[in-house]
């Protein structure tokens, strides 16, 4: 992009002495990985029940619409940081396209996302670790799963990169396994089966709550693929930052399509869409319909392992975007602070301690302050997603053509389609009346990080005002 001198010197960018602070010590499958731990959590183990149960057996069509949005996404993301790869990523394309404003915007807002989702994470592992451990009080767990994460990324990025590596593996094994067991399953290949695929239009019909349903299946369905725009700001710590962007970003579409409308189609004609229980896998009842007895246990283990993925990649993210925002100087400068091994310790530490709060707020206050901290970041990704959307638009054009080894497909036909369909789903969550209030006041936080903005702007133009006041005083005496 052509933007390297001018805006590194009017603060646009962050330094390029503070960024290289950081180890490049992740490997191409380090961010390989990344992104599909991104692609699959643990949203698609148990939220996608809830979406069969809101849509019927054509859930799979939810998911196709999400994925398609995703993917666009990803690849307008992955144009812009092939690029010019950063640590900052999508924070610093939307500062150089739109301002000051929409990079400090974006920072704090994914930053505010991610520790908030590392709080969740943290409680919601405990959860699924209190199946084999139920005498262990719910606080207790939450503090050791943190705890242990944030020693992971406080070691190295190295180590943050393995970790991720083992638990994306484990994820689409699972996944793999699955629906290699669910395709013989429904085509006739298990024993005592023949080929059925009656669940998908009994009862009911295949889509039975009508084709509207499909697009409010898909205000679920977005919030189980975030995550997989990480591998961008991984990349930045890799050895060949611009290769890992276009390899992770080309093979999205094929883990979007495999792991999520494969397995939920296959979902949908094993069970019957209106058996699933509220708050179920709907995976682990899959299993069991295929008389695998040790469902239960496999997909609790393989939920952990989702949620310290989440929890993992979370803590890395919201301690990157803290490092950027603080080298910009728009947070402390003492978070700009690395270890010996590159990591900034600092920033990780306060990433985590604000995860510490969400789970004390969690064990004495889960109807109210807990679930108003939820709801304060639910719609926040879309917002992020928005201006990924926008910044590309404006940058394409910037962009020497030497330098766009991904390209944006049909630009700018679909880029503007994309922003259209973010604002569709924006809109019906106003719509709904349980995503309502996530809408509302995850605005509120949008507003409230735009305030703080320009309250620091215009305390920062006080200040030079009255400095050349001064100035101008010593010069006339």
């Amino acid at each position: 992009m052509q933007q390297t001198g001018n805006d590194e010197n009017r603060g646009g960018v962050m330094s390029e002495n503070t960024e290289s602070q950081l180890r490049k010590s992740l490997k191409q499958r380090h961010v390989n990985m990344i992104a599909i731990g991104g692609v699959i959590g643990a949203g698609l183990f148990v939220g996608s029940g809830s979406v069969i149960r809101e849509v019927g057996p054509g859930a799979f069509l939810s998911y196709a619409v999400t994925g398609v949005l995703i993917v666009m996404v990803m690849r307008m993301l992955g144009e812009m940081a092939a690029a010019n790869p950063s640590t900052g990523s999508f924070s610093d394309y939307a500062r150089l396209s739109l301002g000051d404003w929409a990079g400090f915007t974006v920072g704090w807002l994914y930053w505010y996302f991610w520790v908030i989702v590392i709080g969740f994470e943290a409680v919601a592992g405990a959860g699924l670790l209190q199946r084999w451990l139920p005498e262990i009080p719910l606080w207790l767990l939450s503090f050791s799963l943190l705890l242990n994460m944030t020693v992971t990324n406080l070691y190295s990025v190295r180590s943050f990169g393995e970790f991720e590596y083992w638990f994306a593996s484990i994820k689409i094994m699972t996944i793999c396994a699955f629906i290699l067991l669910g395709s013989l399953y429904v085509f006739g290949f298990w024993p005592g089966r023949s080929m059925d695929f009656s669940n998908l239009s009994a009862p009911g019909g295949f889509l039975p709550n009508g084709s509207g349903a499909v697009f409010s299946g898909i205000v679920v369905a977005v919030f189980s693929m975030v995550g997989a725009e990480v591998a961008t700001i991984a990349a930045a710590e890799a050895a060949e930052p611009e290769r890992a962007i276009v390899k992770a970003t080309r093979s999205v579409v094929a883990r979007i399509i495999l792991f999520y409308i494969g397995s939920v189609f296959l979902l949908t004609a094993i069970l019957p869409w209106d058996a699933l229980a509220p708050g179920a896998s709907p995976f682990v009842a899959a299993f069991e319909r295929m008389s695998i007895s040790w469902a239960g246990d496999l997909m609790n283990a393989v939920g952990l392992t989702a949620a310290l993925s989440c929890l993992n990649s979370g803590l890395f993210t919201a301690s990157r975007m803290l490092f950027v925002l603080a080298g910009r100087r728009e947070a402390s400068q003492k978070l700009t602070n690395v270890s010996q091994r590159g990591v900034p310790v600092r920033a990780i530490l306060l990433s985590s301690l604000i995860g510490y709060v969400c789970v004390i707020a969690a064990y004495v206050s889960p109807e109210t302050v807990f679930l108003f901290l939820l709801n304060s970041s639910g719609a926040i990704i879309l917002f992020v997603y928005l201006l990924i959307a926008i910044s590309q638009l404006v940058l394409r054009p910037r962009i020497p053509r030497d330098r766009l080894r991904v390209k944006m497909w049909l630009y700018p036909i679909l880029t503007l389609l994309t922003i259209a369909g973010i604002f569709a789903i924006l809109l019906m969550m106003a719509f709904k009346s349980d995503t309502r209030s996530q809408l509302i006041l995850s605005l509120l936080s949008v507003c409230t990080v735009l305030l703080a903005y320009f309250c620091r702007r215009f305390a920062a133009s006080k200040r030079a005002r009255l400095l050349t006041v001064e100035r101008v005083g010593l010069a006339g005496e």
